[in-house]
């Protein structure tokens, strides 16, 4: 209930300013709490306000900080009212603060705790399409679709808990020359029996093979060109083919998201725009926008002097479309069919250049929609390898965790006995996955740890998990105590106090993802929570205590697990009863 206090001081200094409250919402922040020692609970910057033009931008600013800070005074909200370099502190009366920061939580849950916030009503709300994992039929789940699949998640999750109307929407790679190259090489090396068996194994194996054959045979390569321009036609032999090689990876991939615990509204696909393509052609030749290149091809024109310096190839010499050509129509086709209000693409940043050219070209078409369009890079993944060697495929990532995670619990003395082990250490597998791609810029590139990864103590998915785990049993055990109703001064420890005003920052980590959309904010916020409640969860022992206290100290367990519950939900996690 950040947003109550926030409201109250913003209206002492609207009051004291003369201006309007509400500009003093989003300059108010709550202070990032430490375990060793104590501190105030809001802080306003006195530079944010000579930005704003509410102050004087001249003029000493301690001075004008101590100025409005000795025009400030303590009420029934606001105890103390300090100040420091450049800063206003103000801290709430403790036995408010208790009593606001745990009302939500009457009935043990509140999954929307932190959206009644002035700060995400700034946000803008409506139909937000995010494609992403988008990887390439005919082909095993590459773990290096991973990040794609697990970051578009987090971004559909977080939209969709904000109240924007989200479409999920995987963009499959079901077009292009490869397929050329699979056809060919299916009608020489394929064998439909093996297909039925293990069906993107064989695939693979076509894939390679054909791959080697084209090195050196000339034949091979006019065959694949044929075969591609026969689906362009849609030549039933080959699209039929086409069409058994795109079912099949589906269904297998479908596989791959259940374990993730990821859906997807719409699976779309380059194919489906092949003719649109041509009408994005015919519409930029309309517009003297494409041009022909001394090879033949079809280009247009991206640089600022308009002498050809810098080009965005659309055709190839022989008139079929290009990745690019498709995406354009694939744009122009979802913003008529969907209205979106934004599109975000998130997939790795060396496609920042292709993101950048396709938003250039749809705005010279005229199409001032593709502002609101957005693409999200992220980095790569090294050293991602299991126990037999380089990784490849997803599934031996997923299959590795899960091994990893159930031996690791078997070993541990505070595991709990669970119906289902296996479950459980797919779950906690994949959290701690997720947590080491979440923890820092998603555009940096980081090393894959395995070690590190699934360590029970530090800022690890599983601590995550523990931690939410362990709330949850101690709020199973004592089921018989009904927390409903509390006595806000029975949780006078800094222990309990440091946890509130730590919640008390949910709303700005909700608020600040929504901008920049990376996820480390929410990652760090919850491991802190978890750090503070594992210390209370030390220090303030529910079993043993008078009655009301444990009801107190309970209300207080309650809503720490129910926020770890809500943000790991976000997140893409899966949060487990047991561990």
């Amino acid at each position: 209930m950040a947003c109550f206090f926030r409201r109250k001081i913003a209206a002492k200094l609207g009051r004291t300013l003369q201006a309007p409250e509400d500009v003093f919402i989003p300059v108010l922040s709550a202070v990032p709490v430490f375990k060793k020692q104590k501190s105030a609970d809001f802080r306003l910057s006195i530079n944010t306000l000579r930005d704003k033009g509410i102050l004087p931008s001249s003029g000493d600013v301690q001075l004008q900080t101590e100025n409005l800070a000795s025009q400030l005074k303590q009420d029934n909200v606001v105890e103390q009212i300090s100040v420091e370099r450049g800063m206003i502190n103000f801290t709430i009366h403790r036995k408010l603060l208790v009593q606001k920061m745990l009302e939500p939580f009457e009935k043990q849950e509140d999954v929307k705790f932190g959206l009644n916030s002035e700060l995400l009503n700034q946000l803008k709300k409506g139909t937000t399409l995010v494609e992403y994992s988008s990887p390439n039929i005919a082909k095993k789940f590459h773990a290096g679709h991973l990040r794609s699949t697990i970051i578009g998640n987090f971004i559909a999750n977080l939209k969709q808990f904000l109240g924007n109307n989200v479409i999920r929407m995987n963009y499959l790679g079901d077009w292009g020359m490869q397929f050329g190259l699979l056809g060919a090489g299916f009608g020489q090396f394929g064998c439909q029996e093996k297909l039925k068996q293990n069906p993107l194994q064989h695939l693979f194996e076509v894939y390679v093979q054909v791959n080697k054959e084209v090195e050196h045979n000339e034949d091979m390569k006019q065959a694949a060109r044929d075969f591609f321009r026969q689906l362009e036609q849609h030549e039933s032999q080959a699209l039929s083919l086409w069409q058994q090689f795109r079912d099949i990876t589906v269904q297998e991939y479908q596989h791959i998201y259940k374990r993730l615990g990821i859906h997807f509204d719409v699976y779309s696909g380059e194919s489906e725009h092949q003719r649109q393509a041509l009408e994005v052609v015919q519409q930029l030749q309309s517009q003297s926008l494409l041009k022909t290149s001394e090879k033949g091809t079809g280009v247009v024109d991206l640089s600022s002097e308009g002498d050809m310096s810098s080009v965005c190839t659309l055709l190839r010499s022989d008139g079929t479309s290009l990745y690019i050509t498709r995406d354009l129509a694939a744009a122009a086709a979802r913003k008529q069919q969907y209205q979106f209000d934004e599109m975000i693409y998130v997939t790795d940043k060396s496609q920042a250049n292709h993101f950048q050219q396709l938003f250039q070209i749809l705005l010279a078409m005229g199409h001032s929609w593709a502002q609101s369009c957005q693409h999200v890079p992220f980095g790569l993944v090294q050293g991602m390898k299991t126990r037999t060697g380089e990784v490849v495929f997803l599934e031996d990532v997923l299959d590795e965790a899960r091994a990893r995670m159930l031996n690791n619990m078997s070993q541990t003395k505070t595991t709990k006995e669970m119906d289902d082990p296996e479950h459980t250490a797919e779950k906690v597998g994949i959290s701690a996955l997720i947590i080491q791609d979440f923890k820092g810029p998603l555009q940096s590139d980081y090393k894959f740890d395995w070690d590190r990864m699934l360590q029970a103590q530090g800022d690890t998915g599983v601590f995550l998990q523990y931690t939410h785990a362990r709330l949850r049993s101690l709020i199973r055990m004592n089921c018989q105590i009904d927390a409903a109703a509390f006595d806000a001064s029975l949780l006078p420890e800094q222990t309990s106090i440091v946890i509130l005003q730590h919640l008390l920052r949910y709303d700005e980590v909700l608020y600040q993802s929504a901008l920049d959309l990376q996820p480390k904010h929410l990652v760090n916020f919850l491991l802190k929570l978890c750090h503070l409640s594992a210390k209370a969860h030390r220090e303030l022992p529910v079993k043993g205590s008078p009655h009301d206290v444990a009801q107190a100290r309970l209300r207080l367990f309650g809503a720490s697990c129910s926020v770890l519950a809500s943000g790991m939900t976000i997140l893409g996690i899966t949060p487990v009863e047991k561990m």
